[in-house]
């Protein structure tokens, strides 16, 4: 490892225990004063330091996003498994659980529908990428749903729409026969940090029937929501998953 880049990660492992000086800075990672302010420069650019008014250095905000994207990610996956496998059992169609990462799609878990019928199955998307546009799940990440900060008159029209009906819908899938619908999982800030959709093969299910299980699929995503600990509009829990805010998942 490069000697700048291991002094980097001493000097961050250093401000875990709060915020430092220069000169303590210098002492953890044994450099000179000028070589300690060179690093903490460079890191404060990138927003993994934050230079305090009393001159003393600690964690940025950058770090703190990163970190907690990662521990979203990491465990939703687990939360959302029981719903998911639920869903699947109840719709007899292809369920799947993804999340926004690098601007493209990354899917974290999928359950292959029983109505896909013989000579149709595909390799599971478990760990593969695509691109959010083209796809209903991409749709509702990049929408932002309940809201990313972004005014709703400054999103693309498709995507507002998306944000204001709280699912999305896609008809070729991939540029494939494959329909799908999907809604947003929010997260302890409102914001979505996941999506789940139901998807099927247009020649053995007809889109109206894929739609019929909306209910369903927002049911479940707001399940996921509450057992994860966010904080969404119970429109369908209560009266079919019996899911209430009590159910929340301890992360701590």
């Amino acid at each position: 490892m490069p000697q700048s880049v291991d002094r980097a990660l001493t000097l961050l492992g250093s401000l875990g225990d709060g915020p430092v000086t220069l000169e303590q800075a210098a002492t953890s990672i044994g450099v000179h004063k000028s070589t300690a302010l060179r690093l903490l420069r460079t890191l404060e650019e990138h927003g993994f330091v934050h230079r305090q008014s009393d001159r003393r250095y600690r964690l940025g905000g950058r770090l703190l996003s990163l970190a907690h994207r990662a521990l979203e990610e990491t465990d939703v996956r687990q939360i959302a498994a029981p719903y998911l496998s639920a869903l699947n059992r109840r719709s007899g169609l292809t369920v799947q659980l993804a999340v926004l990462q690098d601007g493209e799609v990354l899917y974290l878990d999928e359950l292959a529908g029983r109505r896909s019928g013989p000579g149709t199955a595909r390799p599971s998307r478990i760990g593969r990428r695509a691109p959010a546009s083209g796809t209903a799940i991409g749709r509702v990440l990049l929408a932002g749903l309940p809201g990313d900060g972004t005014p709703e008159d400054e999103l693309p029209a498709d995507l507002a729409r998306v944000r204001r009906q709280g699912w999305a819908a896609e008809s070729a899938e991939h540029r494939e026969a494959v329909a799908c619908v999907a809604a947003p999982v929010a997260g302890s800030a409102g914001r979505p940090i996941a999506a789940c959709a139901v998807s099927a093969p247009t020649d053995r299910v007809a889109p109206v029937e894929l739609f019929r299980m909306l209910p369903e699929l927002l049911c479940t995503a707001e399940a996921i929501s509450l057992a994860y600990g966010g904080s969404p509009t119970p429109r369908w829990c209560e009266n079919r998953c019996g899911a209430t805010p009590a159910e929340r998942a301890s992360r701590t």
